[in-house]
């Protein structure tokens, strides 16, 4: 069973919107939110190593000068 967004689900209930699209709208949203997380860890991560690289870098010149 997926995930869904409560709040979501009762908002578009409320507005008018069938039980079964509503859910399907709020699983939509839940799984939007999980990709988007995941590509922000994955940004985050990515920065990291590349600055992680680029002391190593400036830490081997200045060793080796």
């Amino acid at each position: 069973m997926a995930i869904m967004l409560a709040e979501v689900y009762d908002a578009l209930v409320e507005a008018g919107a069938r039980e079964a699209k509503a859910r399907a709208a709020a699983e939509e949203v839940a799984s939007h939110n999980r990709r988007r997380l995941r590509l922000e860890v994955m940004a985050t991560l990515t920065l990291t190593l590349v600055v992680a690289i680029f002391v190593m870098v400036i830490n081997l010149s200045v060793t080796l000068n």
